[in-house]
């Protein structure tokens, strides 16, 4: 499905990415961990078409889609969740649902919204409510069926947990194996690194911008020394 080999990518002048190496294949959930800074947003970001790629290959269903434009590589198939929720906040869920539908993919508008809303009944109950006055896990919530709107074949979650209650995580991490068991391969980047490897099928360990580890979710979870540096044991 994704075959990224020898990515190296930053911000102007400023290096981040120092060669990665990952796959995912069809049907899988794999995990990127690592500590704040290490490169893991910046990975999803150059797969996407948002970060400036200097060097290496990104392979999507066996076609490059280095340099290709974000809205592009979105139109393929490869949907990106982005750190943050980035809903726009001035509009009603179901603008924001209107906002992440790409014509032109063969299903319409309508017939997605309902999957979206049967997943997250939620949004069904507040659609005409403002974004920005719904709880963090509703607009996680939201931004996930937003980028589900495209109808992607990969998508790429990143920090889906972050700051919301234990409960609410709950219910993300089991959308999140919802969506795996519908076909949709995912990419989840993810600092709640145990709950992360449970789910995973393959992870990836990226430190100061390199691939330090990887190898199947549950051999990584039981590795002691990534426990003792990530899990906290």
């Amino acid at each position: 499905m994704l075959k990224v080999a020898g990515l190296k990518a930053g911000y102007g002048r400023t290096q981040v990415l120092f060669g990665i190496d990952l796959e995912v294949r069809a049907g899988e959930i794999v995990t990127i961990i690592g500590a704040n800074g290490a490169g893991k947003t910046s990975t999803l970001r150059s797969i996407s078409g948002l970060t400036q790629v200097y060097a290496g290959e990104i392979e999507f269903k066996g076609r490059p889609i280095r340099g290709l434009p974000p809205e592009e590589i979105t139109r393929l198939g490869l949907a990106h969740c982005p750190e943050g929720r980035q809903i726009l906040q001035r509009l009603t869920v179901e603008e924001n649902l209107l906002a992440g539908y790409l014509p032109g993919r063969g299903r319409s508008f309508d017939e997605i919204r309902t999957e979206v809303y049967d997943m997250f009944p939620i949004l069904r109950e507040r659609r005409h409510s403002l974004a920005s006055r719904m709880s963090g896990g509703q607009q996680q919530m939201l931004a996930i069926g937003r980028s589900l709107m495209a109808t992607p074949e990969l998508l790429m979650l990143d920090e889906p947990s972050l700051g919301l209650a234990p409960k609410i995580i709950n219910q993300i991490f089991e959308i999140i194996i919802g969506l795996s068991k519908s076909g949709i391969s995912l990419i989840v980047v993810e600092q709640n690194a145990a709950v992360a490897l449970e789910i995973a099928d393959y992870a990836y360990v990226i430190d100061a911008g390199r691939c330090s580890v990887e190898g199947g979710a549950h051999n990584v979870l039981n590795d002691p020394d990534l426990k003792a540096a990530y899990l906290g044991a």
